[in-house]
This record gives C-alpha cells, structure tokens and sequence, in this order.
C-alpha cells in the first residue's frame, strides 16, 4: 500500500481551521483557493497551510483526519506539529 498521504490543516480568512487529507498538498491548497476544494472552504479564502504531516496510507490517514476534526481548535496544530517532529508516520500510539 502506498503511503503518500498527507494530513493537514488550513486557516481559513474567517479565522477558522479546515482539516483534510491528500496525496497532492500543493493541488489541494490551490482547489481550496480556487473555491473548488471542500465545501466548508468555498467562501472561506484564501486559505493558508498552517501544519501537515506526511507518510499515511490512505485509510490512516482519514482516521487521523477524523481524530483531529474532533479535537478543540486550540489543540489542533499543536498536535499535528508535535506528531510530525516526533517523527510519527503511522498514527500507532494516537488512535
């Protein structure tokens, strides 16, 4: 199985945050700014990458996306920028 996928957060210019997977990060944020990408950020740009991390297969990376939606926005970043130093590219100790 490939292992090409990437979490990752975007700040929105309302000031929110959008969490989403994908195995093209540079096409995704552009789809997002282009008003094509998620529902949730049509209107809401532009967007900017604000952490990600990398190396999940495909359904890895959708629990993970999942776990972060869940998450208190305070704590979202924090997480995926402590998960991505510590070198994590499987999701193991965080489900």
């Amino acid at each position: 199985m490939k292992t090409n996928w990437v979490v990752y957060l975007l700040k929105c210019k309302d000031g929110t945050l959008y969490c989403g997977i994908t195995n093209d990060l540079p096409k995704r944020i552009t789809k997002h700014n282009d008003g094509k990408g998620a529902k949730y950020t049509k209107g809401r740009g532009p967007v900017t990458l604000v952490a990600f991390c990398g190396g999940f297969k495909k359904g890895d990376a959708l629990k993970m996306e999942r776990k972060i939606k869940r998450m208190p926005k305070n704590k979202k970043v924090d997480f995926l920028k402590k998960l991505r130093v510590s070198g994590y590219l499987t999701l193991g100790d965080f489900l």
